[in-house]
């Protein structure tokens, strides 16, 4: 599963790098995800994708396009920032939580204030439980888990600007665990507006 998460965001950063045409395909989720027989997945469904010419990052929509639950809050409201590369970015994110498993452990029945019961809050507070444990075994597939929701943590971030590139995705996946820092926890309420220029913006890529 984890190799399948690293080479979905190989893909990912090809859409967004590799092209002669920036590609933001919108709609990423794990039914857009076909696996050949040697369990390689290849991203599918294009069918609400964005052209960017010019290598431009920010699109304009008319309307809100993508899957609940994995949608990113600037595509179908603007005053959390631009629908960019960075909305696939967050559905990535929100798609690799549900690869480590977590969403199925939640418990919406205990007795959780709403916010808890937001299932990135749910992944977060259980983070934080999992680095105060002392003794950690180091099995290689815990340690692969760990990477993978911290990873999707840094890929849900509220605000576009903070979330990394599919770039950095890799390196962060390909790296060690050590280096990767929790990310703050993603709120809910819609950030304050900031101007940004286009260019400012491609250089954090």
């Amino acid at each position: 599963m984890f190799e399948i998460a690293v080479d979905i965001a190989r893909g990912l950063e090809y859409l967004h790098r590799g092209c002669n045409m920036r590609i933001l395909h919108l709609d990423i989720k794990p039914h857009n995800i076909l696996l050949d027989k040697d369990f390689h997945p290849k991203i599918s469904d294009f069918g609400l994708a964005k052209l960017c010419p010019d290598r431009a990052s920010i699109v304009s929509m008319s309307g809100a396009r993508g899957t609940v639950g994995y949608i990113a809050p600037e595509v179908f409201c603007r005053n959390f920032g631009e629908v960019s590369h960075k909305s696939d970015v967050y559905s990535y994110g929100m798609m690799v939580l549900e690869i480590v498993g977590e969403r199925t452990k939640v418990d919406l029945g205990l007795d959780e204030s709403r916010s808890e019961a937001y299932f990135p809050y749910w992944v977060y507070k259980h983070l934080e439980l999992d680095a105060d444990e002392e003794d950690r075994d180091g099995v290689v597939e815990e340690d692969e888990k760990r990477k993978l929701t911290i990873v999707g943590l840094w890929c849900i971030q509220t605000d576009p600007n903070d979330r990394p590139s599919m770039r950095r995705v890799v390196e962060m996946l390909e790296g060690k665990l050590e280096s990767l820092q929790i990310p703050p926890k993603p709120y809910l309420s819609s950030p304050t507006r900031l101007t940004t220029d286009v260019s400012t913006y491609e250089s954090s890529i």
